[in-house]
């Protein structure tokens, strides 16, 4: 089991290892082209729908298929070659938003693409994961994460920017060719430039059944199954005023377009976060400050009671995200619970839980935000998110049974 290190790793130390870096670069170009092309379609749909609801339903159509693609595929993480695993993700994203840009298909046929699109997603984060704590040394492994989430996060700001630009002078389906381009250049390098290693495990009986034994392994592990359910909830509450951006925006008589800074707030913060974590909080300790800087996120949304005007919460937003630090820690007690030949199934399992968490809560933060103002309900996910900490939050394994098992939890 890996246990957790007291050397302090830091970004730079991710960099070093040539495969990371490939990893990395394909990873950033993957996700600007999944980003601006889950805005393009949606764009699309609505032109040729006119219909809020059904170009909406594109975002929910991008997070329900995590559920199924984590739980009855996952077993293709252990069963291909990691790279090959990657490489195959990339390249049948590349064929599905191609099929996109054909010109007589109708909306529910893009629907069917972009769930496939999204059933593939779980399985390259499994097999991503999983070689980055291979390929690099177990202190190295939570900066490594945190560089790729911070990719996930910036790759919305500068994908939206950038998808926005190129719909300004091309069509919707012209940009979707263009990303065509982006998923075979991180297919391309991923092939080029990781080393080929043999699969992980498992390659006998049906894959579904195979899938599901695996994802009930991980879920039966249960330190492990703690880490992952405060790694769901914690999101599901907290990201309800980015559900009600649009509503709570509106609620402060300001232009639709003031929720665009309304949504930038909490990633700025997050990233910020992240990196003064890594800079500041030393290996050893991130564990501990898991569950204290997680519930650190929620008390700024109790400050919505008081319903401040736009930049005194933004600035309430942005000192959330800063909390989101704890996530490190959560990296690390995750990769301390999981026996090796589970991290595979175990990053994609938490991926497909983590997605559909974030969807559900962003419908459940609708729902609550159709009963109450906006910022009741952001008050109440805060204070709904303290509870939820307090009740999930990693608990000690006693010293014997570390020694025995070869790990470290912390609390």
């Amino acid at each position: 089991m890996t246990t957790t290190s007291t050397v302090p790793g830091r970004y730079r130390d991710a960099f070093a290892s040539p495969e990371f870096r490939s990893l990395f670069g394909a990873f950033v170009v993957s996700m600007l082209g999944y980003v601006v092309a889950g805005l393009a379609l949606t764009v699309l749909v609505y032109r040729q729908t006119s219909s809020p609801l059904l170009s909406a339903l594109t975002f929910t159509m991008a997070f329900v298929p995590y559920l199924f693609g984590g739980t009855l595929l996952s077993g293709l993480v252990d069963r291909l070659p990691p790279r090959r695993l990657l490489v195959c993700c990339d390249l049948g994203c590349a064929a599905l938003v191609a099929a996109m840009t054909l010109p007589a298909a109708p909306v529910p046929v893009l629907f069917a693409l972009l769930f496939t699109m999204s059933l593939l997603t779980p399985l390259a984060t499994g097999a991503r994961g999983a070689l980055v704590a291979e390929v690099l040394p177990p202190a190295v492994v939570v900066p490594a994460r945190s560089l790729l989430r911070m990719v996930a996060q910036g790759a919305q700001i500068c994908g939206y920017a950038a998808g926005g630009g190129l719909l300004a002078v091309l069509s919707p389906r012209a940009v979707l060719g263009c990303e065509v381009a982006t998923f075979a250049t991180s297919a391309l390098v991923l092939r080029v430039f990781l080393r080929r290693r043999p699969a992980r495990g498992r390659t006998g009986g049906s894959l579904a059944g195979d899938s599901l034994r695996g994802v009930a392994e991980v879920l039966r592990n249960a330190p492990l199954r703690r880490v992952m359910l405060l790694g769901w909830l914690v999101p599901f509450m907290a990201n309800c005023p980015e559900a009600l951006a649009a509503p709570s925006v509106a609620a402060r008589g300001l232009p639709s377009s003031a929720a665009g800074w309304w949504l930038a707030a909490a990633p700025v913060g997050t990233v910020a976060g992240e990196l003064a974590g890594i800079c500041l909080i030393p290996a050893a300790r991130r564990g501990r400050l898991t569950a204290p800087l997680a519930a650190c996120g929620f008390l700024p949304l109790l400050g919505f009671v008081l319903h401040p005007p736009l930049v005194p919460a933004m600035i309430l937003l942005g000192t959330a995200g800063l909390c989101g630090a704890y996530m490190l820690g959560l990296d690390q007690l995750l990769l301390d619970a999981t026996p090796p030949e589970l991290l595979g199934r175990a990053y994609a399992v938490n991926s497909s839980g983590l997605m559909t968490a974030q969807g559900l809560g962003f419908a459940a933060a609708g729902a609550v935000g159709e009963i109450v103002r906006p910022d009741v309900a952001i008050t109440v996910a805060g204070a709904a998110g303290l509870l939820v900490v307090a009740l999930c939050r990693p608990r000690r394994v006693p010293s014997d049974e570390r020694a025995q098992a070869g790990q470290v939890h912390v609390a």
